[in-house]
């Protein structure tokens, strides 16, 4: 590797982690938004919203110009393809927690409801499994990165859990439809963001181990050296 290449895939880096950063703190924000009914705080991730759009291009530029003017090959090649990919999956993540602030913003005008499931434990998890797939890229830890996708299924059943609650609470509260439904909208984006995390986990582990673990194609309880995750 060149020093003028290692220069551009520092670059790459530093700026996919700032990336990851401003998007993180962007959900942090949407979900509180949710939780204390704080509209100021659900406008201020709808307007950052340009600052992730905009770093998106940007890395996105620099992994093209670096793939055409460096033809990398292995691992070197196999970071430029994940960055791509992630850098991707971070974009849409930063445009569901303007979704989520968007619906805060509306829940934050109208009278408070009791929201009819576990929403904090959700968020958490979904939170957590978004800290450790950015984790697992920055400490390049394939067994982090594997822990993450574990997890996808448990979100999903509390995805399952929300709707089956906001059933029952228009039932019993129809004047109540639009707040529910704008709380059901919450949990699929929530879940969505969940997804996205799983994709950067899946990404990072092609990045270390060179192994395509999507669509099921991974013995989850086994790492490559051979060591179930913990």
């Amino acid at each position: 590797m060149t020093r003028h290449f290692q220069h551009e895939v520092d670059l790459i880096k530093k700026k996919i982690l700032s990336l990851s950063a401003i998007v993180e703190e962007s959900v942090h924000h949407a979900v509180r938004a949710i939780s204390e009914r704080d509209l100021k705080l659900a406008n201020r991730v709808i307007e950052n919203d340009e600052e992730i759009d905009q770093m998106e291009v940007e890395v996105e530029e620099d992994c093209l110009k670096t793939l055409a003017l460096n033809q990398p090959v292995a691992i070197d090649l196999r970071f430029i393809i994940a960055v791509l990919k992630i850098n991707n999956d971070l974009e849409r993540i930063g445009d569901l927690a303007v979704n989520i602030a968007e619906r805060a913003a509306f829940l934050a005008t109208k009278e408070r409801i009791d929201i009819p499931f576990d929403f904090r434990g959700m968020s958490e998890k979904v939170k957590e499994m978004l800290r450790k797939s950015l984790d697992a890229l920055v400490n390049m830890d394939s067994n982090l990165a594997r822990e993450v996708m574990l997890a996808d299924d448990e979100v999903d059943e509390m995805h399952r859990k929300m709707y089956a609650k906001v059933q029952e609470g228009i039932l019993k509260e129809p004047d109540r439809l639009d707040c529910l439904i704008n709380l059901l909208a919450v949990s699929r984006q929530l879940e969505r963001i969940a997804d996205h995390a799983t994709n950067i986990a899946e990404d990072v582990v092609y990045m270390i181990d060179g192994e395509i673990v999507r669509h099921g194609n991974i013995d989850f309880y086994t790492s490559k050296n051979g060591k179930s995750p913990q």
